[in-house]
């Protein structure tokens, strides 16, 4: 699967993902400090699942109705990186196409997936 992580992402995860045979680009590698909006831009043009920690891609994407490729946010604080890694990596194997066109939370003990739906 092909990715765009966000910044707001913590490192270990990127690393897991590209050790499980995922294309990552990483925006802290690429091109740190740009605009929420050009992140998304950015994913779209590379057919990438955006992955964040930032909740203003929800904004984006319902609110202002912006077209995604997909968004899976990470809402794991507390836990360490080791941690989010092992899980987002376990969501990421276990859900597959499901998280393409869609807004996925991703807590612990949760996986909330909603289609994205054209308005």
């Amino acid at each position: 699967m092909n990715f765009l992580a966000d910044e707001s992402v913590d490192f270990p995860v990127v690393l897991r993902l590209r050790n499980d045979g995922h294309e990552v680009h990483y925006v802290a590698e690429m091109d740190p400090g740009i605009p929420d909006d050009r992140v998304l831009d950015t994913a779209n043009e590379a057919n990438a699942l955006l992955l964040t920690a930032d909740s203003d891609f929800g904004e984006l994407v319902y609110r202002l109705n912006r077209i995604s490729g997909g968004v899976l946010l990470i809402r794991l604080a507390g836990l360490s990186a080791a941690a989010k890694a092992a899980l987002v990596s376990s969501v990421v194997r276990s859900q597959g196409e499901r998280l393409i066109r869609a807004f996925t939370v991703v807590t612990p003990g949760m996986v909330r997936i909603r289609p994205w739906v054209m308005r």
